[in-house]
């Protein structure tokens, strides 16, 4: 016997709904399905965020209805509107409304080496033990919980990137995830395994189309870093959904002994974006970078609630957060670090620093620390601060107009963390992207 829900708890994700999204994907292994179903059970029975939630301290909770979207149909994708990743012969994949749409293999030289890059629908039949071991394996923790059952229940398609241990990819890999039309919902998701002592770069977009700000849509999406020993992932994620999309992102990162990984997200579209980072360092001599770039117009509210877990002895992390704000807009860091009692010598930075280039701008930080062992080396702070006038002032009497000194001033806030991207074309498309976001 059925059981009914109440409609505010699902909005337009009704059983219904997801019966006829189970049917589309019936191809794939039982367990899959059934973890699925267990995952629509959770988000239907969970509430929606209260204002007693400390998970969600500061945010906008009249946003969140999850009323109006639908599953889209398939779309083409016109390739003429795609943009590239800007390194030639890297390998692609496109999706479109939650469909594979386009793909550019791999090099032979890349295949040959064993590396994997495909669909995560061809990954489940053919790559089934080392999905079912690390897809979604780390549970939410970070106060999503309904949000990332949305997720895991409607997931229909996404990346996988497997690199074999010992292999190192010449170059990198780019995935781009579009939602097409008014109420897409879209449901992205990466899987990136690095063995170990192999080496990847991964680059993520997320994108609307068209990016009409008045296109309502929902993004609800996530990815899964698996580093082994000696192993190093490199994840550059670009979210510029419209200014009208409501926007979840799950990140979990798995580091195990020498393994560093390295993740930079860039947060400009959405009208309400919730990320959540949670990073664990797993065994001796793993590192974790977490950085993350915001640019922030209008009355854009960017949420970021972060957690750095160390689980054994000689581990490190280093978290930056740095945001740009204009106009009205929002920003929300929550950040914690966490040492077990084992995780003797640690050493675990956190930072968030906000750049307010409006008096109307509000910026909240909670940066915070849980340290259940003697020996260590652990630190968190947050700044919030305006455009020095004098900088400004020098720039402005050379010739240069208001708001482009503001964008060089802001790229000049920027670049500690854009500097660290290593890959010359990845670091060009990053910088275009946010001088776009100037100028628009």
């Amino acid at each position: 016997m059925s059981v009914s829900t109440p409609t505010a708890a699902v909005g337009a994700f009704t059983r219904e709904v997801f019966e006829a999204h189970l049917a589309r994907v019936k191809h794939l292994p039982a367990w899959w399905r059934e973890r699925k179903r267990a995952a629509y059970e959770r988000f239907a029975s969970l509430p929606m965020p209260r204002r007693t939630d400390e998970g969600w301290r500061f945010s906008q909770l009249g946003g969140l209805s999850l009323d109006g979207y639908h599953l889209p149909a398939a779309a083409d994708y016109d390739r003429s509107g795609h943009a590239e990743l800007g390194v030639p012969g890297a390998g692609t994949l496109l999706f479109a409304n939650n469909r594979l749409a386009m793909q550019e293999p791999l090099s032979g030289a890349a295949a040959r080496s064993g590396i994997v890059f495909d669909t995560l629908q061809n990954a489940l039949v053919h790559h089934e033990d080392l999905v079912r071991t690390h897809l979604l394996a780390q549970p939410n923790r970070l106060g999503s919980a309904k949000f990332a059952a949305l997720h895991e229940a409607f997931i229909e398609d996404g990346a996988f990137v497997y690199v074999p241990a010992g292999v190192e990819a010449a170059l990198p890999v780019g995935v781009f995830h579009y939602a097409r039309g008014a109420g897409a919902a879209v449901f992205p998701h990466t899987l990136v395994i690095a063995e170990e002592r192999a080496k990847v770069t991964v680059a993520d977009f997320f994108r609307s189309v068209p990016a009409d700000p008045t296109s309502a849509q929902l993004a609800c999406g996530g990815n899964d870093l698996y580093a082994g020993h000696g192993a190093q992932i490199t994840y550059l994620a670009i979210q510029d959904w419209n200014r009208a999309t409501l926007s979840f992102q799950f990140n979990a990162t798995v580091a195990r002994r020498d393994a560093r990984v390295l993740s930079l997200n860039l947060h400009a579209g959405a009208r309400q974006a919730r990320h959540e980072s949670f990073s664990q360092l797993q065994a001796p001599g793993a590192h974790s970078e977490m950085l993350a770039l915001t640019v922030a117009h209008g009355t854009q509210e960017f949420d970021q609630r972060t957690l750095q877990i160390h689980q054994a002895p000689s581990t490190s992390s280093n978290l930056l957060y740095k945001n740009a704000l204009l106009d009205q807009a929002k920003t929300i860091f929550s950040g914690l670090i966490v040492v077990d009692p084992d995780a003797q010598k640690t050493d675990a930075y956190q930072s968030n620093r906000n750049l307010m280039l409006s008096d109307d701008a509000e910026a909240h930080s909670l940066p915070g620390l849980e340290i259940q062992a003697n020996d260590v080396r652990c630190t968190h702070g947050a700044t919030s601060a305006r455009i020095d006038r004098e900088q400004e002032f020098y720039l402005e009497s050379r010739g240069i107009r208001a708001a482009q000194a503001q964008e060089l001033l802001v790229f000049g806030f920027f670049e500690e963390v854009i500097g660290k991207i290593e890959h010359p074309q990845l670091h060009d498309r990053l910088t275009e992207i946010i001088r776009e976001k100037f100028r628009t």
